[in-house]
């Protein structure tokens, strides 16, 4: 057998391959089997192999699991000439930001960082709208509850370890109309913290 035996290398595959991306959906699979679990596949991270009796894969993929995307890292055995395939091992590393810079456009290029426009209708910026205006609402004494009426403007700044918001809200409180800007970060574990509130006078 060439090559040493034992030793972990970066798969010849592309991480995004289809053989990696059926493993990695095979380990999520079978996780979700013997835990009884609802983890959905998103992608593959990184991707290794061990050559052993056959091929040991070592898969670092994000899943799904209730609306937050996570980390794992997964062990699958391969030995193709007798049809075998086993998840060895499969376990939680760590949480994701629900955005990337990259999914911000914020690549670390030498341009990219800094805030960039976001849209409005986007599920992560209406998160960080929506928990800013319950943040308001413990705060006041008022008895009229804030209704979200519109996103009007949004701007991100995403790195790896949080994520900032800048938002222009249109809100509706006893039917009367008000203008707020609002800023709300969220950190890696996934929590949202309103920083700043004030009228919006533009």
């Amino acid at each position: 057998m060439a090559g040493k035996v034992g030793g972990v290398h970066e798969s010849h595959g592309s991480r995004n391959s289809v053989e990696t991306d059926s493993l990695a959906r095979f380990a999520v699979e079978e996780h979700n089997k013997k835990e009884n679990a609802l983890l959905e596949f998103a992608r593959v991270v990184k991707a290794e192999e061990q050559v052993v009796a056959g091929t040991l894969h070592h898969l670092t993929l994000e899943a799904i699991d209730g609306g937050k995307k996570k980390i794992y890292e997964a062990k699958v055995w391969v030995k193709p000439w007798m049809n075998f395939k086993e998840l060895q091992e499969f376990k939680h590393t760590g949480e994701v930001p629900s955005f990337t810079p990259s999914d911000l456009g914020c690549r670390r290029d030498g341009h990219g960082e800094g805030w960039k426009p976001v849209p409005t209708e986007d599920p992560e910026v209406q998160e960080a709208a929506n928990h800013a205006l319950q943040t308001i609402q413990q705060r006041s004494n008022s008895l009229f509850p804030y209704e979200l009426q519109e996103i009007t403007h949004a701007n991100a700044n995403v790195n790896e370890s949080h994520a900032k918001y800048d938002m222009h809200l249109k809100v509706k409180r006893g039917g009367k109309e008000e203008k707020l800007k609002v800023e709300v970060h969220k950190n890696a574990e996934g929590t949202f913290n309103l920083n700043q509130m004030v009228p919006d006078h533009s």
